[in-house]
Formats: C-alpha cells, sequence, structure tokens
C-alpha cells in the first residue's frame, strides 16, 4: 500500500509541466493519458492537431481528452489506440497484478494515477467513467492507498512534455539501441523475468534480441513464433537477464562476481557466445586456489571445458589451497571423483583422505543422514575407491584411515600387509603414484670429487637443506659399492625439521654397476618444498662399502636453460647420528627435483 502511494507521488513530482487551470495547494489526483516514455514523458502523438500541453491553458485538460482518444500512438503497442483506451488498459487488474517495470518508474505510477482521475468538464467525464470501468477490477490494496489521498474540490490532469525527435540526438545506431535498452520507447514484448515476489517486467524490442540471437529469432519469426506481447522466464534472474540485453542492444558487458555464472547460464541459454567468452575470460581471471572448485562445478554443468582445463589445473599446482577452501564441500560427487583420481594432484594422500572426510560429512548432511562411518562411507561412493591408501607411510594410514571405520576390517588388514610385507600383496585400492609434476626433472649435485669407501652398520646418513623457491623432490642420487656390481637394501625420507615429520619415504633397493656414478632412488610420489624451511635428507643402506663425496659445496644453484628460473639449494650439518654425512663429505650426493 505504501509503496503504490509513493509511485503515485511520484509521478506527480516527475511532471515537466504545470498543471492545468484550477492548480491548487494540495497536490490532486491526475489522468495519465499515455505510456510514459523513458523520461516519465508522454510519447508523441502523430496528430496533425496535436499541439503541446504547455500551449494549453485552462481548457487544455477538457480538450486533451479528445485529442488523446482519437489519435493513434505508435509506441504503445499494436493494440494501444491511446488516449483514454490506453489509460483502460495500463489499470492493474484482479488477473493481471501489477509489476514494475525495471527503470521505470512512470510507468508503474501511470496506473495508480488512472484509477482515481475525475474530470471537470463534461467531455473528461466520459472518458473518466471508462477508466473507472476498467479500474473497478483493479488491486484492492492499490486502490486503497490511492483513495487514502487527501481530494481537492476539483480535480485536474497532468500532461507532460513529450520527447521528440530523441533520435536527433544519437549520432551512431549504436547510440540509437542502446537509448532504447530497458526502454518502454517503440518496445513491443515484455518479459515477466524471475519467479515468486522476485519477478520484474523488463521491456524489449522484438526485432533487436532477434538480431543478436538465433533463439530469440526462433521466438519471435519461426515456424512455431509466439504471439504473446508477455513472455514469462521463471528461471532466469532478473540481472542476468538484463545483462545479456545489455550486451545485444550496446554490446557493453556489464558483469560481476554476484552475477557472472547466472549471466553465463543465461548467455547460453539464448545462444549468445560472445557474452559467453567474455564470462568465461571473467572467471579465468578471477580463478583462484579458494574457488577452483566451485568454478569447476559450475564449469562442468555449462559444459565449459576450457574453463574446467584451468580449474583442474589450478588444483593441481594449489591441491592443499583448494581442499582447504570452503567452497570445497559443496561441489556434487561427480567433481570429486574427477579431482580424485587425476594423477598430478600435488597433496598428500592422508591429506586427500581427511578432505574426502569432511566431503562426506557435508554430503550427508545434505542428505540428511547421520553422519556415521556407515553414512559417509555411502555418500563417497565411487569417490572412496580413488583415494590410494597404499601412498600413504603405515604411520599416516594407522593415525587416520585405520581408526576412521569407513574402510572395513578385510580392507584394514590388506592395507597394514601391504605396508609390512615384502612381496606386498595386491590391494583393491590404486597404488600408482601421482605426480604433480611439469617441465623437465632437474637435479643438483653438492660434490665436485669421489671418493673410496664408506661403510654402513645400519645408521643413516642425513643432511640438512632448505631452497629459495618452492620444488618438489621426487628422488636422490645415492653412491653403489667399490666392489664391482651390486645390490643395496635402502629406505630414503625427507623430514620436516622442526616437527620432526617424516613427509615423504620409501623402502626400495637399487643395483649399481661398481662404477663411481650416481644411483637412483625415487619416492613413492613427490615431496613438497617450501621456500625458507629447513629439512633432512635421510638415506639408510644395508650393503658393502661404497664410493662417497667430498669437497663438498654449502650452496647450490641450478638454473633452468628455457626460463632462466634459478633454484638455490642450501645445505648444513645435520645434528644427531648422520653417519658421518656431512656439507663437506658423504653420502646423498644428488637430489633430483621439479620446479
Amino acid at each position: 500500500m505504501r509503496c503504490c502511494v509513493c509511485l503515485f507521488q511520484q509521478s506527480l513530482q516527475c511532471s515537466p509541466s504545470k498543471m492545468a487551470a484550477g492548480e491548487s495547494n494540495s497536490r490532486s489526483s491526475c489522468l495519465n493519458l499515455s505510456n510514459s516514455g523513458p523520461l516519465g514523458n508522454a510519447p508523441p502523438s502523430n496528430s496533425a492537431h496535436s499541439s503541446p500541453a504547455s500551449n494549453r491553458g485552462a481548457g487544455g485538460a477538457a480538450g486533451g481528452i479528445n485529442r488523446s482518444a482519437g489519435n493513434s500512438n505508435p509506441q504503445s503497442g499494436p493494440e494501444n489506440g491511446g488516449g483514454t483506451e490506453s489509460a483502460v488498459r495500463s489499470t492493474p487488474s484482479a488477473h493481471n497484478p501489477p509489476r514494475q517495470t525495471v527503470g521505470q518508474s512512470g510507468a508503474s505510477s501511470g496506473a495508480a494515477s488512472n484509477m482515481t482521475a475525475t474530470s471537470s468538464s463534461s467531455s473528461s467525464s466520459s472518458s473518466s467513467s471508462s477508466a473507472s470501468t476498467a479500474s473497478s477490477s483493479a488491486d484492492a490494496s492499490a486502490a486503497a492507498a490511492v483513495s487514502s489521498l487527501p481530494s481537492s474540490p476539483a480535480s485536474v490532469l497532468v500532461y507532460r512534455e513529450p520527447v521528440y525527435n530523441w533520435q536527433a540526438t544519437k549520432s551512431t545506431v549504436k547510440e540509437r539501441f542502446a537509448f532504447l535498452f530497458n526502454n518502454e520507447v517503440l518496445s513491443d514484448v515484455h518479459f515477466l523475468v524471475g519467479k515468486g515476489m522476485g519477478v520484474q517486467r523488463i521491456p524489449a524490442h522484438r526485432f533487436a534480441l532477434a538480431v543478436g540471437s538465433a533463439v530469440f529469432d526462433a521466438m519471435f519469426n519461426g515456424g512455431m513464433a509466439t504471439t504473446s506481447t508477455e513472455i514469462e522466464l521463471p528461471d532466469v534472474e532478473p540481472a542476468a537477464f538484463l545483462a545479456l540485453l545489455k550486451f545485444l542492444y550496446s554490446d557493453e558487458v556489464q558483469i560481476g562476481p554476484e552475477t557472472v555464472m547466472t549471466t553465463l547460464y543465461t548467455a547460453k541459454k539464448y545462444a549468445v557466445p560472445a557474452l559467453e567468452a567474455h564470462c568465461v575470460e571473467f572467471l579465468k581471471k578471477n580463478l583462484r586456489a579458494d574457488n577452483a572448485f566451485m568454478l569447476l562445478t559450475q564449469a562442468r554443468l555449462f559444459d565449459e571445458p576450457q574453463l574446467a582445463s584451468l580449474c583442474l589445473e589450478n588444483i593441481d599446482k594449489n591441491t592443499a589451497d583448494a581442499l582447504a577452501a570452503e567452497g570445497f564441500t559443496d561441489v556434487d560427487l561427480d567433481t570429486l571423483a574427477a579431482v580424485l583420481e587425476r594423477d598430478t594432484l600435488g597433496v598428500r594422500e592422508v591429506r586427500l583422505f581427511g578432505a574426502a572426510v569432511r566431503w562426506a560429512e557435508a554430503e550427508a548432511q545434505r542428505q540428511q543422514l547421520q553422519p556415521t562411518p556407515e553414512n559417509k562411507r555411502r555418500v563417497l561412493g565411487k569417490a572412496l575407491a580413488l583415494i590410494r591408501f597404499p601412498l600413504m607411510t603405515i604411520e599416516e594410514f594407522a593415525a587416520g584411515p585405520a581408526q576412521s571405520g569407513i574402510l572395513t576390517d578385510r580392507e584394514v588388514v590388506s592395507l597394514f600387509l601391504h605396508f609390512t610385507v615384502n612381496p606386498k600383496p595386491h590391494v583393491e585400492f590404486i597404488d600408482r603414484p601421482r605426480c604433480c609434476l611439469r617441465g623437465k626433472e632437474c637435479s643438483i649435485t653438492r660434490f665436485s670429487q669421489v671418493e673410496s669407501r664408506w661403510g654402513y652398520s645400519g645408521t643413516s646418513d642425513r643432511i640438512r637443506f632448505s631452497v629459495n623457491r618452492r620444488i618438489f623432490v621426487v628422488g636422490f642420487g645415492l653412491y653403489g659399492s667399490i666392489h664391482g656390481p651390486t645390490d643395496y637394501q635402502v629406505n630414503i625420507q625427507i623430514i620436516h625439521t622442526d616437527s620432526n615429520t617424516v613427509l615423504g619415504q620409501n623402502d626400495t633397493g637399487f643395483s649399481c654397476d661398481g662404477t663411481a656414478s650416481t644411483f637412483r632412488v625415487m619416492f613413492k610420489e613427490p615431496v613438497e618444498i617450501l621456500p625458507s624451511v629447513n629439512y633432512i635428507a635421510c638415506a639408510t643402506l644395508k650393503g658393502p662399502d661404497s664410493h662417497y663425496g667430498t669437497k663438498g659445496m654449502r650452496k647450490v644453484t641450478h638454473e633452468a636453460p628455457a626460463t632462466g628460473t634459478k633454484t638455490c639449494f642450501t645445505f648444513c650439518y645435520a645434528a644427531g647420528n648422520n653417519n658421518g654425512t656431512s656439507v663437506e663429505d658423504g653420502q646423498i650426493p644428488e637430489v633430483i627435483f621439479y620446479t
């Protein structure tokens, strides 16, 4: 009720012309005889006998009705003859509840003003009675709002200055079409966009839409073209539809973080690939680790393979941050599975399991299930088999998955056997290492000379190191036997110095040929090394005496040939039992890594 009053008052205040004779100090009800233009003005008449409202004087009100009733309005649609007929049709009815046109407050206020119009002359009385008859079925709240306004002794008519020759003020076709955007001028169709209380009535022009969209062309000009002047679009957001129209009318792109996804949906629905491309480009520029999963879900939903590929690459490079993001638990099962099956994720498997458990808890809640281990396993479905439990250390598995209740007893036992016995029994989970690495493999050597006879008695060779940039260590180069071809058993580890946490390890072996070369021993999966953090490289060998390195360097720099990027290693003595290995001499001569 209050809204109608405001609109009514606004229609009065926006009138650029004075009220006709009989103007009083108090605002009186008025009859708006024609649809409002974009600036709150009545559209121009084609009548050769019409005269501007400002020249009418005291008798203009009564005469204006007869003029309007007898002349057609070229901008009011095929059914609208202008004048009183227009006033009657603009009155909202019970079957046609009033809807506010976006950006057109004048059009909304016209309905209220038409409902209370009276006339002081005999000719205006007949027109006013027609309007009164149509308004009898109007919305009750609007009528009550208007009737509550104080009435004046003699009601008068308000005329608005017409906007003549607006085309002359626009020098280009683009400017003229941009002027028509969201404008009642020349509009021949209206869209009821949204649903519920959020519906907005948006004017448009069939020709402009058909020129920019094959879908609109078929809608208006195809074999099954619609003849309706009002089209409901309940599945489209008003802001997104306005962004689409803005682009079709003016080539201007109006998208933001809140509207880009709904605009992308609307552009695809109405086959406007140029706007689609703008939306995708916007998403690319704003792609980050904390929104990668959300955008990946939308890219898969809207069938945008290029955007989906970029999201997956971002997740590969920033897996830990992406998994920690708030939106991760909102993805669907298929998206979760698409990520877990990748071989290029840069995170330890135990962290993937923890993230999957968080997702399962959120999904159980969405399905209104209790977050029991059984329900978590149920909602994880095919995703559970994509977690590579054999890549965990036995400590990680024992502390997490083995106690979670998500795995069956049989699965837990088989995985423990896989960790502890040789030959390793078959397990139902993937044991293929993930490799999050791209580009060329790199390595550095910290010794400049090789000597003979380095013995082993079960003590680990250890050296502390740090780097200046993020890398992934995939293995070490180790010296082999001085007694000819020999096989060694070896356990390699990388330990976080401050927390004494084992970040990566592998129990394996290697064969040497008796030369002074180094022999590669690789981790099960890459170990992420962060800049300016201390780590310990550790190797425990079982076998005969080997070669060892001397004249070690404290700092070793690797420069990438293609890019010139420098990776600087700094080596330090590792306190404790280290089998004699130090910066100057010992084992672990080579570190193999990717950037």
